[in-house]
This record gives structure tokens, C-alpha cells and sequence, in this order.
């Protein structure tokens, strides 16, 4: 995880900067050395945020808070990245075992991840394919509303899988 290296305090540069208090209120532009002022009567650090703009902007807050919140952010959105999930099935599955994939199979879509549902075959079960893809037809069905298939269910080897899509 990298964490960008922050201007704070006496090292920020600018001549004037645009200050934001702790609570988020913009309070204009300030001379820099007013900013620190302000910065220092409520025992806070001068964060510089945004050195790219015109007037630099410079947040009032804790510094040590503002890494822990900058750190979460960069974990959540490395965390949101789609990842595809798989699910195995057997032609032989109960009733009750299929209840508890498709259970499991709802809640990644809702959280908007794809999944791969295949059916694997396991020795003379390669004769029954008929039954993997009533398996799989029976499936896409339950998760209509959830979810979409991205094409047809395909045959790899001893395998027989689809990819569904949560709906936008």
C-alpha cells in the first residue's frame, strides 16, 4: 500500500492557500503564515491536500487521523475492484445443498462482483451432461433478477460453466 508523502505545516511553500477547518467549512484564502496561526490555536496540523490548485488548498486537522482516513480510502478502493467468484456444482447436488450456492451466489451479485457457476463431471457423471445443463438453465432462472448471463454455458473438458453478471 503506498501512502503519498504529505506537505505539512512550515514545510508548505505557498505564499497564500485556500483553508478548510476541521469540520469542512471552507474559510477563504489566508496568507500562509495566518493559516499556520489558526492551525496552531486549535492544536491541529496544516495539511496540504491539494498542491495543484490555485490557491493551494490546506486542510486544519490532525495529521495522524488524516493518514489513518487516507489509508482506509486507498484499502476500500483496492477492496472495490470486481473480482470473479466461482462456484462449484455437481450434477448430483440436493435440493437443499443448491438452496445454499444460489443463497451464496445472490449475495456476490449484490455486491456487484461476477461469478463463474460450473458444473464439474467426475468420472461416468461425463454421461449425465443433459443434467448439467438443466442445472445450470435452472440457475440463471432463480437469479433473473439479479443477474444476467454472459453467453451460453460452455464445455471445458469435464467442465460445463457460465459467467453471470450482476444487473446495473
Amino acid at each position: 500500500m503506498e501512502i503519498r508523502k504529505f506537505i505539512i505545516n512550515e514545510k508548505i511553500r505557498a505564499k497564500e492557500v485556500l483553508l478548510i477547518d476541521e469540520e469542512g467549512k471552507n474559510l477563504g484564502i489566508f496568507p500562509l503564515e495566518e493559516a499556520l496561526k489558526k492551525a496552531k490555536e486549535v492544536d491541529l496540523d496544516l495539511i496540504l491536500v491539494s498542491p495543484k490548485a490555485r490557491p493551494p488548498v490546506c486542510r486544519i486537522m490532525d495529521f495522524g487521523k488524516f493518514k489513518y482516513l487516507q489509508a482506509k480510502k486507498e484499502k476500500k478502493s483496492k477492496k472495490a475492484k470486481s473480482e470473479l467468484k466461482e462456484i462449484r456444482l455437481t450434477p448430483k447436488i440436493s435440493t437443499h445443498d443448491l438452496e445454499i450456492k444460489l443463497k451464496k451466489i445472490k449475495e456476490f451479485l449484490e455486491e456487484g462482483q461476477k461469478v463463474r457457476i460450473y458444473v464439474h463431471f467426475k468420472g461416468r457423471e461425463i454421461m449425465f451432461q443433459e443434467r448439467g445443463k438443466e442445472l445450470i438453465n435452472e440457475i440463471i432462472k432463480n437469479l433473473e433478477e439479479l443477474g444476467q448471463k454472459e453467453g451460453e454455458p460452455i464445455f471445458r473438458g469435464r467442465r460445463l460453466s457460465v459467467i453471470i453478471t450482476p444487473k446495473k
